[in-house]
């Protein structure tokens, strides 16, 4: 093991139960291909020799973390909060997989009259492609509320009785008819396998990097973790420890690197079995549907009772918000809506807002840059979709910056350079009353063990405490994660199922620090559009109404 003055390490693997394959060659340029030909030739060249061990390794660093006993109990507190119930041990046919077709769901006491406030019990009977009863839970259900004509929406509490059952408790938040739907996004059995993908195949998104120096140019593969006993270099952040990999190229050193890219998606991850589990239209967010009404009618309050019911407080509170006309209405606190341009200046004036994180969070910055004539964007001459990004309103004197996370990161390619972890980025920031910090990083986390995810938000959070203790006036906005479109090879990377592990620890990792959220997977699920990783703009306009809600509160 050998510590370069270019701060990288070139070492040989350590050892690692995940898969021993080497990586295909799929959406590869020519030169990252001849990398690999080299990586599978020198392995072939070793299993030829005798005194060469053949056994396929993988560096994972995150595998040997060093943590203290309240972060270890941390770990343990968050592994249960995501605890998923798990099908019968043993190899389970398709036939008897859970069917949204031959399931059904019931309204309890449809005939009663509902006041706004009350809550609606609807309970869920899972079956399988025989039409057999399930014994078992496990499955992933995403359920709302809504009304069409009053563009009203809300999202549901699923309980898993873990026998075939699930009830599922919605708050009647606004008078008239209100109709329920259901639908299942996985089966049990295929949440299954996603949780073996998570474990056992973190490298099916692979990334590159080029490395080049005068006219020798190499392309190697990178990541988490990487197989094989291959030299490495080492790019481990040292401020952070953020771990990350790239095979060391065969004639130039670790120093030479010029930029990151996604490499692409591993394909035959599955079993033709287990690809049963993940098919449009059958299996993968199909509604389930009623046996008997699917509606109820609900009765208005009168005024001081609907305030009430609008301002409801504690961590119990579900939904946390709901929408009505089309707009966003928390249950916890008062929200502007900032309809008028000038009202977002007004806001934003004198203040600089960095949105450090993925797309997601890019959006906000482009709604902004889009919607406000006075902001308009410096360029940086940064790659389209990737940034950095700066817009400017000299008139009333704002400043908003973007910046992507660091790896792992899917963007077609960020210079090394631009490579910045948020945590450092935190730590260079002076803070004060006008400076305001929104933050999401989630999706490009969904195809590694979670360990990865919570080391990453332990360092952010350690940065925001540093930060709000020298500067309190400081705000800090967390955006969440949100639902999206999914398909059958979407579903093994980006799943939904995985999102929501993601944003349960991120909200518990996040939870007791003065830092606020943005919901945006309660705005994505409660609404009525088509869902969407990169959600449309009425729902970004209500993400924006609450972000800015809590840089300008209401005076009332």
């Amino acid at each position: 093991m050998v510590l370069y003055p270019d701060k990288t390490l070139v070492t040989c693997n350590v050892n690692s139960p995940f898969s021993n394959s080497l990586l295909p060659l799929q959406h590869l340029d020519h030169n990252t291909v001849s990398a690999l030909n080299w990586i599978k030739e020198t392995s072939d060249q070793q299993s030829l020799s005798p005194t060469t061990k053949t056994t396929q390794k993988h560096y994972c660093d995150y595998e040997h973390q060093t943590l203290s006993k309240r972060e270890q109990a941390e770990e343990e507190s968050l592994f249960a909060a995501i605890q998923w119930p798990n099908p019968p041990v043993g190899k389970i046919p398709f036939v008897r997989s859970t069917d949204p077709a031959h399931s059904n769901f019931v309204i309890v006491n449809s005939n009663v009259r509902f006041k706004v406030g009350d809550q609606l019990e609807v309970r869920v009977h899972m079956k399988d492609f025989q039409g057999k009863p399930k014994q078992y839970g496990g499955d992933y259900i995403q359920a709302r509320i809504h009304s069409p004509l009053l563009k009203a929406g809300a999202t549901g509490r699923v309980v898993d009785d873990q026998n075939g059952f699930y009830k599922v408790f919605f708050t009647l938040l606004w008078p008239g008819e209100v109709r329920v739907s259901m639908s299942l996004v996985h089966p049990s059995e295929g949440i299954q396998v996603l949780q073996r993908l998570r474990e056992e195949r973190p490298d099916r998104v692979y990334f590159k990097s080029l490395f080049r120096s005068g006219s020798t140019s190499e392309t190697t593969v990178c990541n988490v973790c990487l197989p094989g006993d291959l030299p490495v270099c080492n790019f481990t952040d040292l401020y952070t420890g953020e771990p990350w990999f790239c095979y060391k190229p065969r004639k130039l050193s670790c120093a030479s690197r010029i930029n990151h890219a996604k490499g692409g998606y591993q394909k035959d991850l599955l079993t033709p079995s287990e690809s049963l589990f993940f098919q449009t239209d059958v299996n993968i967010k199909v509604p389930i549907l009623p046996s008997g009404p699917d509606s109820v009618t609900v009765e208005l309050l009168g005024f001081t009772e609907s305030a009430n019911l609008d301002r409801s407080q504690g961590p119990a509170v579900f939904p946390l918000g709901y929408y009505y006309q089309d707009k966003w209405r928390p249950r916890t606190r008062w929200i502007r809506h900032f309809n008028k341009t000038a009202d977002i200046s007004e806001c934003l004036q004198g203040k600089v807002v960095h949105f450090f994180g993925d797309s997601t969070i890019r959006q906000w910055f482009e709604y902004l840059t889009t919607f406000v004539p006075d902001l308009v964007e410096f360029n940086l001459g940064s790659p389209k979709n990737v940034g950095p990004f700066m817009s400017v309103d000299l008139k009333h004197n704002v400043l908003l910056k973007f910046r992507c996370h660091g790896p792992p990161i899917r963007f077609t390619t960020v210079f090394s350079s631009e490579l910045h972890y948020i945590a450092n980025e935190l730590n260079g920031i002076v803070g004060g009353r006008n400076t305001v910090i929104a933050i999401t990083i989630w999706s490009h986390f969904s195809t590694f063990p979670v360990e990865v995810y919570i080391r990453r938000l332990r360092n952010i959070r350690r940065s925001i405490i540093l930060l709000l203790d020298r500067s309190p006036k400081t705000l800090v906005v967390i955006r969440t994660a949100n639902v999206q479109e999914l398909g059958p090879e979407v579903s093994l990377f980006n799943s939904d199922w995985y999102s929501l592990q993601l944003d349960t620890i991120m909200r518990k990792m996040f939870s007791g620090i003065a830092v606020f959220f943005v919901d945006a997977w309660e705005m994505s699920l409660a609404h009525y559009l088509p869902h969407n990783l990169h959600p449309q703009d009425v729902i970004i306009k209500n993400q924006i109404d609450a972000f800015l809600s809590f840089v300008c509160p209401s005076e009332t």
